[in-house]
């Protein structure tokens, strides 16, 4: 069980699923700018809660796995990227599966400035050390 919530989005699926294989961050800025309806469509899924730098990398995620999932199964995507970023940018935890996969999915998402969590019992550690 997740410790913190997340809020879903759009899960419409005419998304073109156009690349067979795992994009670069080059990649994903290609793809954008030669897929102007596919790009405008992942722009649905943005929560209106999501800051640009929040969305950029949520939807680089998204892009960079849409190959792996039918269309049928976006909606199934969408909340992986919302694992994904509910760790990065809140320190959400969850099961260490479900971060294990998540995290193999982001390979190669570079987060600029992104914040450090650290648990209580790595508070209470570094406290207890002094």
């Amino acid at each position: 069980m997740p410790e913190c919530g997340a809020a879903g989005g759009n899960t419409s699926p005419e998304v073109a699923f156009l690349y067979t294989r795992k994009m670069s961050a080059l990649d994903v800025q290609d793809f954008i700018q030669q897929n102007r309806a596919t790009a405008q469509q992942a722009e649905t899924f943005r929560g209106y809660w999501e800051s640009d730098k929040h969305w950029e990398a949520r939807r680089e995620f998204i892009l960079r796995n849409m190959s792996d999932f039918e269309a049928d199964r976006l909606d199934h995507l969408l909340s992986l990227s919302m694992v994904w970023a509910n760790n990065v940018f809140m320190g959400c935890r969850y099961s260490a599966a479900l971060l294990e996969k998540v995290k193999e999915m982001a390979d190669g998402i570079v987060v600029e400035d992104a914040p450090v969590f650290k648990t209580r019992d790595e508070i209470i550690k570094s406290q207890q050390g002094r």
